[in-house]
């Protein structure tokens, strides 16, 4: 079963289509790797999906439920880590957590439970502007995860991170569809801390899709296509490589 699926899913801003008839089919409980150069496309999508920008062309279904006309639904369902996150710096992370719940309407016990599954439960207190950004990017999680969505939308949770700060949000992301049931769509620029966290990559170029699918299945592409298969950075990289060489070819 899908969560999310997209048709045609088309975003344009007068001249310039920043999405473009992009077909996206994310199956429920996965991590689904969205990968793409800068401007390629993913950031938009995901801000279509929350209802931030409207597509121009095309729908969406997420959980079955269709865009625009059950668009608080989607909401309810949907935690989401879209760029810097941004806190009160004055506020304790604990403080910071508890603004969404009031809003969200969520139980008291959220607060708690968000702080212990990204381990910031000991740094509660302390005030936001003081956590490093690692724990900052913790925090981000955490507000995403309250009240246990069953849709995450992650758009470069590992971004800035040192190597082992990248290590301890892609074990946490790894472990959240057993933990809580839940689906993840999560960009990246790290391509090999993808490969490690991913169980489908869907890859965008100039806002066209270039492939979805496993990692299995990539590979598989890739050797018939005559590319390196050894690392997914490899394959990701000949892909776009290709693709802007037919594009250059076609202007």
């Amino acid at each position: 079963m899908n969560v999310i699926e997209t048709k045609n899913l088309t975003k344009s801003y007068s001249d310039f289509t920043a999405v473009s008839g992009v077909n996206l089919h994310i199956p429920k409980g996965t991590v689904y790797g969205f990968l793409g150069p800068n401007g390629a496309g993913k950031s938009t999508t995901m801000k279509m999906f929350l209802g931030l920008t409207r597509p121009t062309g095309g729908f969406f279904t997420i959980d079955g439920k269709k865009y625009p006309e059950d668009r608080v639904e989607i909401l309810r369902e949907v935690g989401s880590f879209i760029e810097a996150s941004a806190f009160y710096g004055n506020l304790s992370g604990e403080e910071n957590l508890e603004i969404i719940r009031r809003i969200l309407g969520l139980p008291k016990s959220s607060v708690a439970e968000a702080l212990e599954t990204v381990g910031l439960t000991q740094f509660k207190k302390r005030p936001a502007r003081k956590y490093s950004l690692g724990m900052k990017q913790r925090l981000g999680l955490a507000g995403a995860l309250m009240g246990k969505p069953p849709i995450l939308f992650l758009d470069e949770p590992t971004n800035g991170l040192d190597p082992v700060g990248i290590h301890e949000i892609r074990t946490l992301i790894r472990s959240l569809p057993e933990k809580y049931d839940c689906t993840i769509l999560v960009s990246s620029h790290l391509l090999s801390e993808v490969e490690l966290m991913a169980d489908m990559v869907g890859i965008l170029n100039h806002g066209h899709l270039l492939f979805e699918g496993t990692l299995e299945e990539l590979r598989g592409e890739a050797a018939a296509q005559g590319y390196a298969t050894d690392n997914l950075e490899e394959i990701f990289l000949a892909m776009i490589e290709n693709d802007n060489g037919k594009r250059g070819a076609r202007r």
